[in-house]
């Protein structure tokens, strides 16, 4: 993807739709329609809080046991195959931070993994669409090779005509009485390519983009994407060189009932962001 299209990698599209749980409402009307899932019996509840029992001890007499703290460890290259992609692992989560974005990653494919990942998730919040936070954002995570050819590339993104276009206002803000939304979600990275000086890192993600409010035109919509970075080692962290893009997997949608406005602009405010590591 050329920098002029990393907008649609983040901040121009898709995101995640909130899930809610319905209990059933006797012979009240289901304003969305649809089947719902019929209630668990008192046994079958029972069941399942037994298998979830057993599995807890399981897991915490599975960790029991001496040897060395899990920070122990020190740095190591792995392929994909060695492990479990959710497995845990001895090399230490970053600690440090430039303003709100995690940096002073491991120099390991675990360490690229978690670089690729918050990148990702700072490159696709809705403080891009400020021209100030932005170039803060894009000096913070890029390698200084390729630092300007991405700020003009993003600057031309996220141009005066592309915000209007979405209902935003000049500096990015949202518009009275509405809240904007941009949000990526990742749900697991993959190394394609390992070395000491470089790293190619696979991040799929959900995105979910739009406004909130009563008069609001461009509702918050979600989309699945994974996100391609070519990193650089630069003697002290990861670093971006490029991006790209490409849509999908995308999963079947499920049988939950939209928010409404309100609720997406109540959980957006409420539930922060993480911060992710291998």
């Amino acid at each position: 993807m050329s920098p002029g299209d990393e907008h649609d990698s983040f901040g121009g599209v898709g995101g995640s739709g909130q899930t809610r749980t319905r209990l059933p409402e006797g012979n009240n009307r289901d304003v969305y329609g649809g089947a719902r899932r019929p209630v668990r019996s008192s046994r079958s509840l029972i069941t399942v809080v037994g298998v979830v029992v057993v599995l807890v001890a399981a897991i915490a007499f599975a960790n029991r046991g001496g040897g060395a703290p899990a920070d122990a460890a020190g740095p190591r290259a792995r392929t994909p195959a060695d492990t479990a992609p959710t497995s845990a692992t001895g090399t230490r989560p970053v600690t440090d931070r430039t303003g709100p974005i995690p940096t002073g990653y491991a120099h390991d494919d675990q360490g690229a993994q978690s670089a690729a990942t918050n990148y990702a998730v700072a490159l696709g919040s809705a403080e891009m669409f400020n021209t100030d936070r932005r170039r803060e954002i894009v000096a913070t995570v890029t390698d200084a090779s390729t630092l300007d050819k991405l700020q003009s590339g993003y600057d031309a993104d996220y141009s005066q005509d592309f915000l209007k276009q979405i209902g935003l206002n000049g500096d990015g803000s949202a518009p009275s009485g509405a809240t904007f939304v941009s949000r990526t979600i990742p749900v697991g990275a993959k190394v394609k390519s390992y070395s000491d000086e470089s790293a190619e890192v696979d991040v799929w993600a959900v995105g979910m983009t739009g406004l909130t409010g009563a008069s609001s035109t461009k509702p918050v919509t979600h989309g699945w994407f994974t996100v391609s970075f070519k990193l650089k080692w630069s003697g002290s962290d990861w670093k971006v060189l490029s991006t790209t893009q490409t849509t999908g997997p995308t999963p079947v949608n499920g049988d939950t009932p939209v928010s409404g406005s309100e609720e997406i602009a109540d959980a957006v405010r409420e539930f922060g962001g993480f911060t992710y590591a291998r």
